[in-house]
């Protein structure tokens, strides 16, 4: 088991590391998963775009976009792509504070690890709740 972080193209290091990993195992346990092998890799959006271009076919601009490793039930595998500018960019449009903005963004991509979509107002409306229980969870480990 491993949750590592990268980035690509920034330079950016991501602030207590330790609490991150073990927050995003308690996310995992408390959806009764494991997590194998995760990797965040923080980027610019420019890089982000190519990769939805490359790989999705999609010409827009976005904060995350997930890539699914998992070979097993119930073990989380996989690479997630977190633009800091859309982050940035989405925390001063919604008055949250940056920090808070990045934790939203780094649960989201767990949760789409975990089945969880948001294609359609109910399912964007489960995966907001449960970033709000992340968002919580962080503040109180």
């Amino acid at each position: 088991m491993a949750i590592q972080f990268f980035s690509e193209e920034i330079k950016f290091e991501l602030p207590q590391k330790l609490k991150r990993k073990n927050w995003l195992k308690k996310i995992a346990e408390s959806e009764n998963f494991q997590v194998g092998e995760l990797n965040y890799i923080f980027c610019s959006d420019e890089y982000l775009y190519q990769i939805n271009v490359d790989y999705l076919a999609h010409h827009t601009y976005t904060d995350i976009i997930t890539f699914d490793n998992s070979e097993q039930d119930g073990k989380i595998e996989g690479d997630i792509f977190i633009s800091l500018d859309r982050v940035r960019e989405n925390a001063s449009n919604h008055q949250q504070l940056e920090e808070t903005e990045l934790s939203r963004v780094i649960s989201h991509g767990l949760f789409h690890l975990m089945g969880y979509k948001d294609k359609t107002k109910v399912q964007s409306d489960l995966m907001r709740s449960k970033e709000e229980l992340a968002i919580n969870l962080f503040h109180n480990i």
